[in-house]
């Protein structure tokens, strides 16, 4: 598989691993009790994180039934459901640094992983929010590590209005908390100006590991 990668000025410095969280997350309410973190510069030396995922993950195409056909998920993906091996230490560091700073106030711990392949700007995911999330009455949170090129990360409020669209560049970390899975949507368009590929992994408590897998639904 061959990708193109827009190189970053910062994403190979220092050594390969998380930076803290503490105090350097921002916090922005969205409504209906919703919210998002934002950790610009979590994963460090990110390039190398970038090259050994692209290198090594067993990236699968799937498809997706829509009305009367089945069409190509756009995009490519890999889980790993709770108990399995993440596919590189840097990711079982960065779920640990996670359950430490958020576990008091989500009440368990992220347990999964899924991982997105974004080959260039044609690969996209539409409107959604989880779907095992949607069917709950309570709050959960999901953690998005990005890699690679940045692309806009979309979100609108599920009963209309304003929405936002974020930069999320590479080694930079995104958590949806409170409500915002059930009143909240999000989606990465397709972009024509978005030459590089893209790496998400997108970490779960244990409401998106049931049937031991994680939620399909793909940031």
């Amino acid at each position: 598989m061959s990708l193109v990668v827009q190189p970053s000025l910062f994403g190979s410095s220092g050594d390969l691993g998380v930076a803290d969280l503490g105090e350097s997350v921002e916090r922005r309410p969205l409504s209906d009790g919703a919210w998002i973190d934002l950790r610009p510069g979590f994963v460090t030396a990110a390039d190398e994180l970038f090259d050994a995922l692209a290198g090594t993950v067993p990236w699968h195409e799937e498809r997706m039934h829509m009305y009367d056909s089945t069409v190509r998920v756009p995009r490519l993906l890999a889980r790993y459901a709770q108990g399995e091996a993440l596919p590189h230490p840097v990711l079982a560091e960065a779920r640990s640094a996670l359950n430490s700073h958020y576990a008091a106030e989500l009440g368990e711990e992220f347990v999964s992983a899924g991982l997105c392949l974004y080959r260039d700007g044609s690969d996209s995911v539409a409107w959604h929010g989880d779907r095992v999330a949607r069917a709950s009455s309570r709050d959960t949170m999901v953690a998005i590590i990005s890699l690679g090129a940045t692309r806009p990360f979309a979100l609108r409020p599920r009963s209309g209005g304003a929405g936002l669209r974020l930069q999320i560049g590479h080694g930079d970390l995104l958590v949806m908390g409170g409500s915002c899975q059930r009143t909240w949507l999000h989606a990465i368009p397709k972009s024509a100006s978005c030459l590089g590929a893209r790496i998400s992994v997108q970490f779960r408590p244990l409401w998106g590991n049931e049937l031991g897998k994680p939620a399909a639904d793909a940031r």
